[in-house]
């Protein structure tokens, strides 16, 4: 009988405690708890680099809708508007070549951004920096080698910024 009560208590502290610190929904910042429509236009750029802000704007939607915290929505539908400007790209020598220095054999790409999230009366809710960077190895076709760097890192800019506007820890 004393054998019983110990396994039933061992099962019963068990199941009390195997949860803990979880809860259901997603846990979003305290200013953006009331918000479940964001609405994510065309971010703005401030760059030489043509189209850029299209491929961020997309990474951003595609991330915000693998979340799931808010519904992705035209501005006129919208609870919050997400209003970003791509500000900088920075490229700069990762890794030279064995025999000269001065040639570069892997370049790392950087993108930084800007943005503020405003509701529907204008009131800024959250405001910060967001980046995100690659590095790839050069190759003969060096425009296309940086494309696909941007694609990069404008993918690990979206991350960055998904977490700041999704999790409130």
């Amino acid at each position: 009988m004393k054998q019983f009560a110990l396994l039933l208590a061992s099962l019963a502290f068990t199941l009390l405690t195997s949860c803990a610190g979880y809860q259901l929904g997603s846990d979003k910042p305290q200013k953006m708890a009331g918000v479940t429509k964001l609405a994510v236009p065309t971010f703005k750029n401030d760059t030489l680099e043509p189209r850029i802000e299209v491929l961020v704007t997309n990474a951003l939607i595609k991330k915000l809708q693998m979340d799931g915290s808010y519904q992705i929505v035209p501005v006129n539908e919208a609870d919050a508007v997400v209003v970003a400007t791509i500000t900088e790209i920075q490229r700069s020598q990762f890794r030279s070549a064995r025999n000269n220095t001065l040639r570069t054999s892997e370049l790392l790409m950087g993108l930084l951004v800007t943005y503020k999230v405003e509701d529907n009366a204008g009131t800024s809710l959250m405001a910060g920096q967001a980046q995100g960077y690659s590095n790839i190895v050069l190759d003969a076709n060096q425009q296309l080698t940086e494309r696909q760097a941007l694609a990069d890192a404008a993918e690990k800019l979206s991350i960055n910024l998904s977490s700041a506007l999704t999790d409130g820890w």
